[in-house]
């Protein structure tokens, strides 16, 4: 089956199951096989938003480990309507505060439009993307579920969902703020993964559309928080285009053949493909250029969820990133062909500006994604990377991180343990380190066995090891998707 995507149907009823979990009760594994996986075990959406102090800690948090890490997800406040894709749910937010060696614990719901339209209905109102769109829905076709990642910018931190604008969110209490626009100036849909120079301090982002012209809009915002440019990037058809990624002067767009046809519903068929015949196409541009001065390169047809980083190397631009040969993502009831292969691996690309050359090549034949670097080193070139491990389950499961060595070309695995899974592990550089990997590896995991959750910290030094610290979660925390470390000095500018 494919990683991130199992054909399922959920007609919106509330099962047993979740009755049975209510009660603090274990769900037999008959029911569980029958309804949506996205929708049980740790992938269960949590209903109560709690403040947490004076946190159990297994090991030492290091004195000089300060700040907060805040981690996004999918979590539907109520039963779906329909088939429900794990990218559907309403945005949670994960909070721990770490000072001082103690920590403390938060979770809040991203209270978008949307949601609070179906809190006040006391139902779902929208139904998901693997159901037809609703354009008769009187409160809009579409719901930002502001779930899928996070950004820390010009002092304000904002949960991010790639169909819209941004949401400010108030810090450490994790409060929603509000939709953020730029005083009105954003008109148009907002990456879940922009991109932050750690030295110029700009943010880069881009906002696609599927049903008209310009198919993508990229834009710079300047260190202060003001929005200097947006201009259109041409593209023949409307792709999913998740993420993108930055060197030190340019911006490198992924023009993948995951296409949105309108006119594949017309005969029966998912506007979204995978189309296997069509190229990849990599777009470089200035920073501050526009669709005159992009140059697309064409590579063997792939996608690529997530990035880890890219840089400048001589007459090259470097690309390093998680590859699948094809996917089938958002396609409901389609049998995937024995040959198909979605496990994602870490791959690297070298651009030729020069001579207009394409070299790709395969890193690691570990299968991982939600891929991080030390973001202090963000666009310039890394000796490391970090990658969660996949398990060869059905559905995503996490059961380790790897950190790779770009200099030698080994890598070492950091697990943790025996029915225990985590997600995207978060670099956070100790104060005044000198050296890459001088600093911990930070990510939440999930114990099968006590069905319990932990904030887990790894030596990003000695991977191998065992971790210096586990932080241990009052309530179960989901799985989810992407994390961010805010520091103390951060924090103390937030808004």
């Amino acid at each position: 089956m494919p990683v991130w995507s199992i054909p399922v149907k959920n007609q919106g009823k509330q099962p047993n199951w979740l009755k049975l979990r209510a009660k603090g009760q274990k769900v037999p594994k008959m029911v569980i096989s029958a309804v949506n996986p996205y929708l049980e075990e740790n992938f269960a959406p949590v209903s109560t938003e709690i403040t947490a102090e004076k946190l159990t800690v297994i090991g030492e948090l290091p004195p000089t480990l300060s700040g907060m890490f805040v981690r996004n997800g999918s979590n539907p406040q109520f039963p779906p309507i329909g088939k429900y894709h794990w990218f559907d749910g309403d945005g949670m937010l994960h909070g721990v505060r770490i000072s001082n060696g103690k920590a403390s614990y938060c979770n809040r719901f991203v209270r978008t439009k949307g949601y609070q339209i179906e809190h006040d209905a006391g139902r779902a109102i929208w139904s998901g993307m693997l159901e037809p769109p609703q354009p008769n829905n009187p409160y809009g076709a579409f719901k930002n579920v502001a779930n899928t990642a996070l950004v820390w910018h010009a002092g304000q931190m904002m949960a991010l969902w790639e169909g819209g604008e941004p949401h400010a969110i108030k810090l450490p209490d994790l409060d929603t703020i509000g939709g953020y626009t730029y005083s009105g100036q954003l008109k148009s849909a907002f990456t879940a993964h922009p991109k932050v120079d750690p030295v110029t301090g700009e943010m880069m982002f881009f906002g696609y559309s599927l049903f008209a012209p310009p198919f993508v809009k990229y834009s710079v915002v300047s260190a202060e928080g003001d929005l200097l440019q947006t201009v259109p990037i041409d593209l023949p058809v409307g792709v999913m285009m998740h993420d993108f990624a930055i060197t030190e002067h340019y911006s490198i767009f992924l023009d993948l053949p995951l296409t949105f046809r309108p006119e594949r519903m017309q005969r029966g068929q998912p506007a979204f493909m995978f189309e296997s015949d069509r190229s990849s196409r990599f777009g470089i541009v200035p920073r501050h250029g526009d669709n005159s001065s992009i140059r697309w390169f064409e590579s063997s047809p792939c996608y690529i969820y997530h990035t880890l980083n890219a840089y400048e190397e001589g007459d090259e631009v470097v690309l390093l990133a998680c590859r699948v040969a094809s996917t089938t993502v958002l396609m409901s009831d389609v049998k995937k062909s024995e040959t198909e292969d979605e496990s994602p691996h870490l791959y690297r690309w070298r651009f030729n500006l020069k001579t207009g050359a394409v070299r790709e090549e395969m890193l690691d034949d570990a299968s991982s994604d939600f891929p991080r670097v030390n973001e202090n080193l963000l666009g310039r070139k890394t000796r490391y990377g970090y990658t969660a491990k996949l398990t060869a389950s059905a559905i995503p499961l996490f059961d380790g991180v790897i950190k790779h060595d770009f200099s030698s070309g080994k890598s070492e695995t950091h697990t943790f343990g025996h029915g225990r899974y985590g997600g995207e592990a978060v670099f956070v550089p100790r104060p005044d380190a000198t050296n890459e990997d001088d600093g911990w590896l930070i990510t939440f995991v999930y114990d099968e066995e006590s069905n319990s959750s932990e904030l887990v910290v790894v030596n990003a030094e000695d991977v191998t090891g065992e971790p210096v610290a586990r932080v241990i979660i009052p309530q179960r925390v989901p799985y989810g998707f992407h994390g961010i470390w805010i520091s103390e000095e951060q924090l103390a500018v937030s808004v």
